[in-house]
């Protein structure tokens, strides 16, 4: 069996977790579960977080 055979990309729609940022404070939901003690951000202040992309 392939990696691909066992990978599925098409597996429904992705779990959702509610959260509030850490930055902003605006609630958000995030595709993946939280770790506690490590921020979390809405899709704006993330993009502000992230290093820029290298070319």
């Amino acid at each position: 069996m392939g990696y691909r055979e066992r990978r599925s990309f098409n597996s429904g729609p992705r779990e959702m977790h509610k959260i509030v940022c850490s930055d902003c404070g605006k609630e958000a939901e995030v595709p993946f579960k939280p770790t506690d003690g490590r921020p979390v951000y809405c899709q704006e202040c993330f993009a502000k977080h992230r290093p820029p992309r290298r070319y």
